[in-house]
């Protein structure tokens, strides 16, 4: 699974980094049936009505459903989640922006820490966390074991709900 995350987070790092140096690259455009690939403007993101503030890509698997995943989670500006935590760990790679992360119970977005890209964490199973984009946009690259919820936590730590 590691390996699998970092072949996966070195591509989209190299992918998010280098497009200048693509575009400006003399010789033919690769086969996209030998190399399928996305520049990141045309990155076909899902948008879900019932997450607003964020977009998913989906690389490969699906965090809802059992077996790996690897996605990219773009966060706009100003969009956190509340406090949570994952039943399953989950391995996050900042490719873009300054992704904003606090380990407390307690919802206060005045008192996140900001990790910068090419930052790598681990979210530890049951651990309450929660996160963000304060005023830029955030592109965080996620993998893990699903199915993997978000079990939400009121301000003592005690849960309260989860979602996916």
């Amino acid at each position: 699974m590691r390996t699998s995350h970092k072949l996966s987070m070195i591509g989209v790092i190299f992918l998010v980094g280098n497009v200048a140096l693509a575009q400006d690259a003399v010789g033919p455009k690769p086969d996209p049936t030998h190399i399928p690939y996305h520049l990141p403007a045309n990155i076909p993101w899902e948008i879900d009505p019932a997450k607003p503030g964020e977009a998913q890509y989906k690389i490969y698997g699906d965090p809802q459903k059992p077996g790996p995943y690897a996605m990219l989670l773009h966060w706009f500006p100003g969009h956190y989640s509340k406090p949570h935590y994952h039943t399953k760990p989950r391995f996050i790679t900042v490719i873009s922006g300054h992704w904003w992360v606090s380990s407390s119970n307690v919802y206060d977005p005045t008192k996140t820490y900001p990790l910068p890209p090419g930052t790598v964490v681990e979210d530890k199973v049951n651990t309450v966390h929660w996160d963000g984009a304060k005023n830029e946009d955030v592109i965080l690259e996620i993998t893990g074991l699903g199915p993997v919820p978000n079990v939400q936590v009121d301000e003592k730590g005690k849960p309260i709900g989860q979602h996916y």
